[in-house]
């Protein structure tokens, strides 16, 4: 084996190790995008298909609670209870709101990360100017309902229109900001690349999803998804 070899290898350990030490520090451990397309309205709710794929993540590997971030629309974003999992939901407010990419947009958020200052939060009715406050406050929940360690983290991931394979998402600019927060620059590197495969890997509705992702945009748009209107 060559010496470049040798250096990779120990590279590729110590960044390993660095991970898994940072990680049992972190009040989360980012796991990746949750979904593809919208399913259902409300977004996330006991029951909702989406919602039971989070819990179920988070059941499996002993966790009591799970955290997903949005893009801010007219929800308050509450925790819930799903099965034995409590859901903590927390969004980022832009100050405009779009559903396309803007690609100048991604590629600064890339290399130099989401800069403090630029979203406000909200989570269980509450709006908070800093990232630090808001996470202040989804820990204070998390540790209330009993997690201890980690709390696997998703960002919500649904595309209301266009290309659901380019558009990463609901929630992604703010699941990058928090991934870049806890692990780095190269910690938030690997976490994004490991969370846009991770659907593929762990949703068991994502090739449903998927085939029919136009056609859920359009009932979704339409109206035809939403469940708060039902008796």
């Amino acid at each position: 084996m060559s010496r470049s070899s040798y250096i990779i290898i120990a590279a590729v350990l110590l960044f390993g190790s660095y991970l898994y030490a940072v990680t049992a520090l972190s009040p989360v451990e980012p796991v990746g995008r949750l979904g593809f397309v919208k399913v259902a309205n409300p977004d996330m709710y006991p029951g909702h298909p989406q919602s039971k794929v989070l819990a179920d993540y988070a059941a499996q590997r002993g966790s009591k609670c799970a955290l997903v971030v949005h893009y801010a629309g007219d929800s308050n974003y509450r925790h819930y209870r799903e099965g034995n999992v409590t859901i903590i939901e927390l969004a980022y407010i832009s100050q405009e709101y779009r559903t396309d990419i803007d690609w100048t947009e991604v590629l600064e958020a890339f290399i130099f990360g989401v800069p403090d200052g630029k979203y406000r939060y909200r989570a269980d009715g509450y709006e908070f100017s800093s990232l630090d406050e808001a996470m202040d406050y989804v820990e204070r929940i998390a540790r209330e309902k009993g997690q201890e360690g980690p709390m696997p983290m998703v960002f919500h991931g649904t595309v209301r229109d266009g290309n659901v394979f380019i558009n990463p998402g609901c929630g992604f600019p703010l699941y990058v900001q928090i991934a870049w927060r806890q692990y780095g620059r190269l910690g938030a590197y690997y976490y994004i690349i490991k969370g846009l495969i991770h659907p593929y890997l762990n949703n068991p509705y994502a090739a449903y999803e998927l085939m029919h992702a136009s056609d859920l945009q359009r009932l979704y748009n339409r109206g035809y998804l939403d469940y708060t209107m039902r008796g």
